[in-house]
């Protein structure tokens, strides 16, 4: 089995990545969509992302209560900045939460209806590995938005 130490770094991996392209793009274009079928500008890609986080593993691994509008994940803008500062509170409060968490037990919260009936009983390692999956794929298509922004 995997270690919590081993798992955040693979999380940390995909996270600093993600927000060392932001950092790079800068507002203006962190905020724009490439000129690609259904894209998503850089912004909304780690807003998502942060978004799975917290539901993932705040509500579904960790029981919290999380009030998540995902609609809202894919319009958002803002300075980089602040989404920066965002990633790094998200990122403290996964650590505890994989800390906290029981890979082997079930989940403590509830998982979408899709998930449960695709896996059954959904373990707290298994709502992980999601989170990790969702970031992985996400880190790839920042980075594939990056080069069509700039061109590349």
């Amino acid at each position: 089995m995997v270690s919590e130490a081993e798992y955040l770094f693979y999380v940390d991996r995909a996270l600093d990545g993600m927000t060392r392209i932001l950092l790079e793009l800068g507002d203006e274009r962190a905020n724009r969509k490439p000129d690609l079928p259904g894209a998503n500008t850089p912004y909304q890609i780690l807003t998502h992302c942060l978004g799975v986080i917290e539901f993932w593993s705040g509500q579904v691994v960790s029981g919290r209560e999380v009030e998540r509008d995902r609609a809202a994940e894919f319009t958002a803008s803002g300075p980089v900045a602040e989404l920066v500062e965002r990633t790094a509170a998200v990122r403290a409060r996964l650590a505890a939460d994989v800390t906290a968490a029981e890979f082997d037990q079930q989940v403590r919260g509830e998982a979408p209806p899709h998930w449960r009936t695709f896996l059954g009983t959904l373990t707290q390692g298994a709502a992980l590995l999601h989170v990790y999956e969702e970031l992985a794929q996400h880190h790839g298509q920042l980075e594939v938005t990056r080069d069509a922004l700039l061109g590349g």
